[in-house]
């Protein structure tokens, strides 16, 4: 794939970051967007549950908040989307301007706020393109005034159960005032027990039994990342994904940008990210799915990500400096490094080096 990106990058940044996102999702929508076909390389194949993923190279929840472009995204050479987050009512989200580039430190913060179009508007898209196959997830949420969060992410299983390729259960956004309290131990467990209740009593009528992943945040302690494990292989959860946004700001050379609230993606993401994740590993062993999520923008930090534990990566923030030619920089990166030291599939890169990672401070970027 050509890389015009680069050279349109400093135009796209003259705009504010939420005016160049919608931009980018019109574009998208109108077919401007280019298409990529990667090299297959059935080494990169990942089977879990019970679907296949083509590459192990996703779009993590964000992007597409609304489904209005999955099957572009997945044009672009993606293995899978994933869509949201999405909540029951539509909501606005937090006052603009509400998203800043830091440039010098390749990261981003947002303070969005679940902005979305709500289920009904969701649902219509995602039925509009039933037909045209890719895995698509859905990313389901709850309002920000919901006298009962629970209760929203239940009605996000029953609106897209028989339309999403799995769920991630998003409790972990530093954006919804309240909402990284139902990671506490009481309320994870009461969570995923009704959540995982309305996905199975879906499954008991004939219907397909849809993964459930639960999307956890990076600035835990570990007594806290303990209580998320113990809890997470109690309930039976699919899968976990590892991480939303960052609150912290340590190490940041855009000094002003670190001066707003919300949460940080990007480069500055990926140490504390990364050794959550391995830490997160050690806990649940080696048989639970995890995908990994933060500051992934090149071929080694995926690498380096699947081998602190990850089955899949997700990227977001990343494109908004590298543009749509990283995914396949990416995997041609896996396929290069595979060959290279002599790995017959991605599964035995998996959590090669788990214990190194979790070694590190996450508070003292490499």
């Amino acid at each position: 794939m050509i890389d015009l990106y680069g050279l349109a990058r400093p135009l796209v940044f003259r705009f504010d970051p939420e005016v160049a996102h919608g931009l980018t999702i019109k574009a998208l929508a109108t077919g401007l967007a280019p298409r990529c076909a990667p090299p297959h390389d059935p080494r990169l194949v990942v089977r879990l549950f019970d679907l296949e993923f083509p590459n192990p190279v996703g779009i993590a929840a964000g992007l597409d908040k609304n489904a209005e472009v999955p099957d572009a995204l997945l044009a672009l050479g993606f293995g899978a989307v994933e869509v949201g987050t999405v909540t029951p009512l539509a909501q606005p989200g937090n006052p603009k301007p509400r998203m800043f580039r830091l440039p010098a430190d390749r990261g981003v913060i947002n303070r969005l706020g679940f902005n979305n179009q709500g289920h009904a508007a969701m649902r219509a898209r995602l039925e509009a393109r039933r037909a045209r196959g890719g895995l698509v997830g859905v990313n389901i949420g709850a309002n920000k005034d919901s006298a009962d969060r629970i209760a929203d992410y239940v009605a996000g299983i029953r609106a897209f159960a028989d339309l999403a390729s799995w769920f991630t259960v998003n409790v972990s956004s530093p954006n919804t005032p309240g909402l990284r309290d139902l990671q506490a131990r009481d309320q994870l467990t009461d969570l995923l027990g009704r959540v995982l209740a309305a996905r199975d009593a879906i499954a008991a009528t004939g219907a397909r039994r849809v993964p459930v992943l639960l999307k956890i945040a990076p600035d835990m302690g570990d007594a806290g990342l303990a209580d998320v494990a113990e809890v997470a292989l109690a309930s039976g959860v699919d899968g976990l994904v590892v991480s939303n946004t960052t609150l912290d700001r340590k190490g940041l050379v855009d000094t002003a940008g670190a001066k707003e609230a919300g949460g940080l993606s990007g480069r500055p993401l990926f140490h504390r990210s990364t050794v959550v994740l391995a830490r997160m590993r050690r806990l649940v062993g080696p048989d639970l799915p995890i995908v990994g999520v933060g500051g992934i923008d090149c071929g080694e930090a995926a690498w380096e990500k699947i081998a602190a534990g990850a089955n899949l990566v997700q990227v977001y923030s990343g494109l908004v400096y590298e543009g749509p030619v990283l995914v396949e920089k990416i995997l041609r990166h896996l396929s290069a490094r595979l060959t290279r030291d002599g790995l017959s599939s991605l599964a035995a890169l998996v959590g090669s080096r788990t214990d190194l990672w979790a070694a590190r401070d996450p508070d003292t970027p490499l």
